[in-house]
């Protein structure tokens, strides 16, 4: 891996922290904003209680399946083109698609610019998170980290009292104009040093996405560890989403299987849950620095959120405040979301940094996809039949599980990958990110 030189920022609040730091605000506003308004717009648009539940599920994959393809795309131009052009471009796609939103009349428009501003919403973040990484000192990578991480946390605090005082059409469209402001006001930011210089040596490896999955061809070693690394640093994530696409978006459902007899706000629920993210990115940040590491501080979140989450199927009879008062938890728990880009930027080296790290938030919110559908797959009774040759025997299993069963499962499958993957990756605290992979 070869060494680079590289001017650094040493100001915590340095123009690449704030701007990233605005951008996160806007990009989880757009992302809270869809969650808070799912059940409002749906019924507006002439859909029954009975299919608000898949229309919206159906809705956020198609969100998620966006995010899955912009992150590549943007990923590999934020090697190819630089940090800056996909902050912005970014930026851009989905403060249209944001806007475009308000104007929908059919569920067929509806879907495509959910599309449309998955896509958008998968660049922000992670070409925020490597330009803060690679622009800031070592020791203090993780303040910056931790101010993107809360400021634009609050962003789903925003998004709830904008749609509580609105209509959710009117909140599409601040949450465009949000967007498009930010890029007509953005403050001088000067692009990575680092990057620079590995475009202007010209190696014709930056942004080789296809070179993370190259061990299955080659079968080499060296390309095994760059997939696993990358592999492990996706699967830590996948609880965050589990507990955001299963436990809290669906929290009217799991008031009614629980016995909670009020209605279940999920936009509240959102709120309350963002907001212990907020400060569960505040106090992973704080404790990574005191600790002097990023993977013991991961490991111990993913405690925290899992055994919410356990507590979260038991709670039967409960009244609505104590229900909501999980969220928070949920939120605290799952408070390692920017630990996880800061890990994933820290782990890879300039050529393909911006690949990794607005691949890896993308494929993590994309795996609720895959995550919805093992849910519900779980949830239908399935008889499968054995039989043996020269044996007229076949026994029959019925499959089906509960609603509060399925979640069960998925969440066990999920957090035990999650915590397997954290224990057996590299600490990287204070890496020097100065060099390249050898690609």
């Amino acid at each position: 891996m070869t060494q680079l030189n590289n001017k650094l920022d040493s100001r915590i609040l340095n123009p690449a922290v704030i701007v990233a730091a605005l951008g996160n605000f806007v990009d989880v506003f757009d992302l809270v904003l869809f969650a808070v308004v799912r059940v409002r717009s749906l019924k507006e648009l002439g859909f029954t209680p009975e299919q608000i539940t898949n229309e919206g599920t159906q809705l956020l994959d198609w969100q998620m399946g966006g995010m899955l393809l912009g992150g590549i795309l943007w990923g590999i131009m934020g090697d190819k083109k630089g940090r800056l052009s996909v902050l912005f471009a970014s930026i851009f796609t989905y403060s249209i698609a944001n806007i475009a939103n308000g104007f929908v009349e059919t569920m067929e428009m509806y879907i495509f610019w959910r599309f449309i501003a998955g896509i958008g919403l998968a660049g922000e973040l992670g070409a925020g998170i490597t330009l803060v990484t690679e622009v800031m000192p070592k020791e203090k990578r993780g303040y910056g980290a931790m101010i993107v991480a809360a400021l634009g946390l609050l962003g789903a605090v925003a998004a709830k009292f904008v749609v509580d005082a609105l209509d959710w059409r009117i909140a599409y469209y601040i949450g465009g104009g949000m967007g498009l402001l930010l890029l007509v006001l953005r403050i001088s930011v000067q692009e990575s040093q680092m990057f620079e210089k590995v475009k202007s040596e010209n190696r014709g490896t930056q942004g080789n996405f296809l070179a993370l999955f190259r061990c299955f061809v080659s079968f080499d070693k060296k390309d095994w560890d760059l997939f696993s690394r990358y592999a492990r640093c996706v699967l830590m994530g996948v609880p965050i989403w589990y507990v955001i696409g299963i436990l809290i978006h669906l929290s009217p459902e799991f008031g009614r299987e629980l016995g909670i007899h009020q209605d279940v706000d999920v936009g509240y629920a959102v709120m309350i849950s963002y907001g212990g993210a907020a400060l569960g990115d505040l106090l992973s940040g704080t404790i990574s620095q005191f600790m002097r590491s990023r993977i013991k501080v991961m490991i111990i979140f993913l405690c925290l959120d899992a055994t919410a989450s356990v507590v979260y199927h038991f709670i039967a009879g409960w009244d609505l405040h104590s229900f909501y008062s999980f969220f928070f938890f949920f939120g605290i728990g799952g408070g390692f979301w920017l630990m996880l880009l800061t890990i994933s930027a820290e782990q890879f080296g300039t050529n393909i940094r911006a690949t990794v790290t607005t691949t890896v938030p993308n494929f993590v919110r994309g795996s609720v996809i895959a995550i919805h559908g093992l849910f519900h797959f779980l949830r239908i009774p399935h008889t499968i039949d054995f039989s043996f040759i020269h044996s007229s025997m076949v026994f029959h299993f019925d499959l089906g599980f509960t609603f509060i069963q399925s979640s069960m499962i998925v969440g066990a499958i999920v957090f035990v990958i999650a915590i397997l993957s954290a224990i057996s990756m590299r600490e990287t605290f204070g890496k020097d990110m100065n060099f390249t992979e050898d690609i």
